[in-house]
């Protein structure tokens, strides 16, 4: 499977089965988030085998079920410190999607304190992502349409048409897809619009979509 498939495939999954990640899998996620974290400067974690992640009454309202792997952001606070955790959290998302697993973002329905003890002095949490074996591979999102996410109007390359078309299937807080696209000097460019709930993760994760489809460095 490669990104742009992984892209397409990847839908939010809250429930899970009770089977443990395979050491091979275990393995290539580590070495995947080590290499993230020597590009980012974040501390990027992955815990498994451990259901305290998932284990409050937040968890079970947002309907998590039988989670017991998950992905830590977390690292040194920084002017782009949410738009780095989204962009190099989705790195990780998609790569777990290429390895058979699936994945659910999580700002609010976890178990925060139990959390926050895994995150070094001097760091800050971010968010924590789902992780394993879903019962079901999770059902699409329900998308804007193109128009209503792009800032510069008229014909367009059709290396920007790609690149919106798979923003427009990165998971955003609430579904919101609160964010512009554009092109400047000939260069794609991308920024949060309008007041929303985590609207700078979601713009790290809508960058690296794009630019998996375009080829192309977002400003």
């Amino acid at each position: 499977m490669d990104l742009i498939e992984a892209i397409q495939e990847r839908h939010s999954v809250r429930k899970y089965k009770d089977k443990k990640i395979e050491e091979e899998i275990r393995v290539q996620l580590d070495g995947f988030a080590e290499q993230c974290n020597e590009e980012s400067g974040l501390h990027i974690s992955i815990h498994y085998d451990d259901p305290e992640g998932f284990d409050s009454r937040m968890a079970h309202y947002g309907s998590f079920s039988n989670v017991n792997n998950f992905i830590v952001l977390a690292g040194k606070d920084c002017p782009d410190f949410d738009e780095r955790c989204g962009y190099y959290g989705e790195k990780l998302v998609l790569k777990a999607q290429q390895l058979g697993l699936n994945t659910c973002w999580a700002a609010l329905t976890y178990n925060k304190k139990m959390v926050k003890k895994l995150v070094a002095d001097g760091e800050k949490l971010c968010m924590i992502i789902a992780l394993g074996y879903g019962e079901t591979s999770g059902v699409p999102h329900k998308s804007k349409s193109m128009d209503a996410v792009l800032a510069t109007k008229g014909n367009m390359p059709e290396w920007f048409r790609k690149g919106a078309e798979a923003a427009l299937l990165a998971p955003t807080a609430v579904n919101q897809q609160k964010f512009k696209l554009g092109i400047i000097d000939g260069e794609p460019a991308a920024k949060v619009s309008g007041i929303g709930f985590y609207t700078k993760v979601d713009l790290g994760i809508v960058k690296y979509h794009f630019e998996i489809a375009s080829g192309k460095k977002v400003r």
